[in-house]
């Protein structure tokens, strides 16, 4: 059975989309947790602080389990990473801004061809760009 799983998870698409439900767990279980127990009021303020501890956890399972066997720094990849993230998150806004607010299209449609958009960028980003070997 270890043989199984080991073969399954052996194609790197399949992690990077486990790393990303993953991170998503993280992140909105930061924010119930902030909302929730920590009695944040700001619903703005407590998904920050989840988006954090969302990206962070991205960034460990990237490193260590996506695109493991990089020998570069952690602190040189942490930027890039961080830089690949600011970029998407500008990717993303752009496209809900042109889908959404330009062409009066519905803007769930737009989210989700700029989360595609997202996902696609920034599985190549960290394979080329951010973990290269």
């Amino acid at each position: 059975m270890a043989t199984a799983i080991s073969n399954l998870l052996r194609p790197q698409p399949i992690r990077y989309v486990i790393n990303g439900l993953t991170a998503t767990c993280v992140s909105y279980g930061v924010l119930s947790a902030c909302i929730h127990l920590a009695h944040i009021p700001s619903a703005g303020i407590a998904n920050f602080i989840a988006a954090m501890a969302g990206i962070t956890a991205s960034f460990l399972g990237s490193r260590y389990f996506v695109f493991p066997g990089t020998t570069e720094s952690v602190w040189h990849q942490l930027a890039r990473f961080w830089l690949l993230y600011a970029i998407l998150a500008l990717m993303q806004a752009g496209v809900l801004f042109i889908w959404t607010d330009v062409a009066k299209l519905d803007y769930r449609a737009g989210f989700l061809i700029g989360t595609f958009l997202q996902m696609v960028c920034s599985y190549f980003g960290g394979k080329h760009w951010v973990f290269k070997r």
